[in-house]
């Protein structure tokens, strides 16, 4: 499967924040478009290195979408599109200034192990498992 034209949402496997945010996504997305990676993962040491991005940030929540990687607030903006109408009301935020949003996704990444606490999110349905690449090649 070539992995180019998917969106794929990577996140930090060992925190408890991040996963409860995959479930969230999960829950409320409005069709099953989006795949899913640990950053810790093989699959995302791999597309990070092979699409000469940096290092993945453990503290940073990314998204790969119309062959771009966008982080941070950026990131969750690109993300609402896939979800249900009432989260879609949340660009209204996107007229903060980059800078600023980004300071304020700073401070919850930095509390987010108070936020989440131990969580350990492990998908339900078969259809939601192969939508999870940590072991999936990149062709």
């Amino acid at each position: 499967m070539n992995y180019a034209d998917k969106t794929i949402v990577f996140y930090d496997g060992e925190c408890g924040f991040c996963n409860r945010s995959v479930q969230f996504i999960l829950r409320w997305e409005k069709n099953q478009s989006l795949y899913f990676s640990s950053l810790q993962s093989d699959f995302a040491q791999k597309f990070f290195k092979e699409n000469n991005c940096p290092s993945p940030d453990l503290s940073t929540f990314y998204v790969y979408a119309n062959y771009y990687l966008y982080s941070k607030s950026q990131a969750v903006f690109v993300l609402l599109h896939y979800l249900i109408l009432p989260f879609k009301l949340l660009n209204i935020f996107r007229l903060i200034p980059v800078c600023y949003r980004d300071k304020m996704y700073d401070f919850v990444a930095r509390n987010r192990s108070k936020i989440g606490k131990d969580f350990c999110f492990l998908p339900e349905q078969n259809q939601q498992r192969l939508r999870f690449l940590n072991d999936a090649i990149i062709e």
